[in-house]
């Protein structure tokens, strides 16, 4: 251990900080001794690797206030409760992540941040990551981003894994999976775990499970807040009271005021409303807003079952610029039982409802200033694919999933084409039948 220290307390690429931890820390040195099976030349190699990378991205310094808001309110990256094990559980909703180069770089920091904060107050403790692939398509396949969080668990903060659950992985998937296992590596490999809804929980209490997944653990309660067992110093409490969900009487809605739409430079603008209904009934809901010709709404007129999510996608249709004058607003009325839920029946209760009977909440619009992007260049010893590859695979996918909706759309054709050439068959034969049986009589 004092070989390592010495070799690396001069050094000016790192931060001092890092530095005088490892002094100080034998359980830190002994992570990194650990990954590298106690060699101590493979060990020094990772530590040059993590401590540069460490001082690059100012780990030490990252805050809350170091990530933009409105991702700290999407939900897609969190610490929240435990698997079975008593492994602390690091959600990723991979659904959340659209692939964006101006964004990237916030998303980093955001595992960073999680990592590090639970790093120095477990010091070593396991934890279990969780990729929620529920919902996803290939507009969430980002290579890098991926191939930047196996390099945190196999370089950055080494031995920290205990295992990754993937939860309902689509099958379009699978290609790009092939290349992740490669930069994982045979024993990395060996931790990963495929599930779905019946099998989540072999691994998962109810408890800390979300609702899609047959949990009780509602996105609104464990997405966007600190776990209730991490020490949240008063500066975080500050920061996170505008987050808080409108709580309405028979919604509530997230986010409570404003909808955070990314910087104006940035081509992925996307942002997400989540309703949850906390009635007993059926719950209609229209999304509306002044500014009709601007934003694609989906859903914008459906339904909400009792205690259930629905997750509104709200986009500017492309070229057009998001205003601070953009107004939202959500209309809410619970239906009766019996009432149906389609197209038509939403369409007559909303002209029949009572005005006094329908619950409003007014959402404003808001664009995250953009800030100058970072120039920094991750070293990725543990990949040996480059970019160009993987923008291939992705463009491979895409055509993949292109010819599989149009044989889709042939079955389709072909299946309603042999159920009219049935139908006039039956015609023909019925036809025939009773030709011959007026002949006879």
């Amino acid at each position: 251990m004092f070989t390592i220290v010495f070799s690396l307390e001069k050094s000016e690429k790192y931060d001092a900080r890092d530095v005088e931890r490892l002094q100080q820390d034998d359980n830190w040195v002994e992570s990194y001794l650990l990954g590298r099976h106690n060699v101590v030349d493979e060990t020094l190699k990772m530590l040059d690797e993590s401590f540069q990378w460490r001082k690059e991205f100012s780990v030490n310094d990252l805050n809350e206030s170091s990530i933009p808001r409105w991702l700290l309110e999407l939900g897609g990256i969190y610490l929240h409760g435990y698997d079975k094990e008593g492994n602390k559980l690091f959600w990723i909703r991979v659904k959340y992540h659209i692939k964006d180069q101006k964004t990237i770089m916030d998303k980093k920091k955001l595992i960073a941040f999680w990592l590090e904060r639970y790093a120095k107050r477990e010091n070593g403790k396991p934890i279990t990551v969780m990729f929620d692939m529920s919902e996803t398509g290939l507009n969430s396949i980002d290579m890098d981003f991926v191939r930047f969080i196996i390099n945190c668990f196999k370089v950055y903060y080494p031995k920290y894994l205990s295992k990754i659950v993937i939860f309902d992985m689509p099958w379009i998937m699978n290609a790009a999976f092939k290349i992740v296992k490669s930069w994982l590596g045979p024993e990395a490999v060996s931790l990963l775990k495929f599930t779905s809804k019946n099998e989540i929980q072999d691994y998962v209490s109810v408890e800390y499970l979300p609702p899609h997944m047959g949990g009780t653990t509602s996105p609104t309660e464990s997405a966007p807040k600190t776990d209730e067992n991490e020490k949240v110093d008063s500066k975080m409490k500050t920061f996170k009271k505008p987050l808080s969900v409108f709580k309405g009487p028979l919604l509530h809605i997230s986010p409570a005021e404003e909808l955070y739409f990314g910087s104006m430079e940035s081509g992925e603008k996307k942002t997400l409303i989540v309703l949850t209904n906390v009635t007993k009934n059926i719950v209609a809901f229209k999304v509306r807003t002044t500014a009709p010709e601007k934003y694609r709404v989906k859903p914008s007129n459906s339904s909400c079952d009792p205690g259930a999510s629905v997750d509104i996608i709200v986009s500017p249709h492309g070229g057009l610029r998001v205003s601070a004058q953009d107004r939202f607003l959500i209309m809410a009325a619970e239906m009766e039982q019996s009432s149906g839920t389609g197209s038509a029946e939403l369409t007559q209760f909303w002209k029949e409802v009572p005005r006094n009977k329908v619950m409003e909440h007014r959402l404003r619009c808001h664009t995250v200033e953009s800030s100058k992007p970072n120039t920094l260049t991750l070293k990725d010893s543990a990949s040996n694919m480059s970019d160009k590859t993987s923008e291939d695979l992705y463009l491979q996918l895409n055509r993949l999933l292109e010819s599989n909706r149009k044989l889709e759309d042939q079955l389709q054709r072909s299946i309603w084409f042999q159920q009219l050439l049935l139908a006039l068959t039956m015609v023909l034969l019925a036809f025939v039948v009773s030709f011959f049986y007026s002949l006879y009589s």
